[in-house]
């Protein structure tokens, strides 16, 4: 299964950084004349209502997936280490008021933020990574939280703050490297995580604006024509599923590993 979720990642991104330099046509190209076609060997997913090959579209739209989800998962991961790692090491007060303002952010209604930001700063990419941590760290603070709670009664734990280690030094050397296993899959979750929203969005129109394509907006554009031209719709879903199940497959392989290790 590992092997099988690596081709489909390492064909999305060929797809994403190989195929666009080879194609003559560009993402916005409109050809008229070609409009609705089915997929062939000069449009091997078809065309759009602007004859725009969906083939080269889904390129680009692998591109803006892959960038939103692997930027916003390490500011998920570099927020939740610290703010976790600081909460659950120091624990008392300065945890239950790092955790109360992590409840706070958790308990805002997931699209305000986004239409908020939208509005402020405008549609684009940028946005949308902004949007999407503004509490998506808070999933892994709590996970780094409670496995930092749990290892620092570790017997090897206390015998290293015995000897003068200082908190930091615990915190980097005994008590996060033996936490991978937990973050590693906290971490592989927030990828898909991260594409399926940026794709939700999209769909909803408050993700990457037409003409640049995502996979959220090609669906979006798809769905009026399903009934006719399916392959409009079907093929950007399709790619949304398959990124989301390789990486949930490749991530539970890794903290395997890194568990056995």
């Amino acid at each position: 299964m590992k092997k099988f979720a690596l081709c489909i990642l390492l064909a999305v991104l060929f797809q994403a950084l190989v195929i666009p330099f080879f194609s003559e046509a560009n993402y916005d190209t409109i050809d008229l004349q070609n409009a609705n076609l089915p997929p062939s060997f000069s449009h091997l997913f078809g065309t759009d209502d602007l004859g725009r090959d969906i083939f080269i579209r889904c390129s680009y739209g692998a591109r803006i997936s892959l960038t939103v989800g692997i930027a916003a998962a390490l500011v998920d991961l570099v927020v939740g280490l610290i703010w976790g790692g600081i909460a659950g090491l120091y624990g008392g007060k300065v945890d239950e008021i790092m955790m109360r303002g992590a409840d706070i952010c958790y308990s805002l209604p997931y699209l305000l933020p986004v239409i908020l930001l939208t509005v402020v700063l405008g549609p684009g990419l940028f946005t949308v990574v902004i949007a999407l941590t503004i509490t998506g760290w808070i999933n892994m603070a709590r996970v780094v939280r409670a496995q930092v709670m749990q290892l620092n009664r570790q017997e090897y734990v206390l015998a290293a703050a015995a000897l003068g280690a200082s908190q930091t030094r615990i915190l980097c050397k005994h008590i996060l490297p033996n936490a991978l296993p937990s973050i590693i899959s906290t971490l592989t979750l927030t990828i898909p995580a991260a594409i399926f929203a940026e794709a939700f969005l999209g769909f909803l129109g408050l993700g990457i604006q037409a003409p640049a394509a995502s996979w959220g907006t090609m669906a979006n554009e798809g769905l009026p024509a399903l009934e006719y031209y399916p392959w409009r719709i079907f093929f950007p879903i399709g790619l949304i599923t398959l990124t989301i199940l390789a990486f949930n497959i490749l991530g539970n392989c890794l903290a395997d590993e890194v568990e056995i290790l």
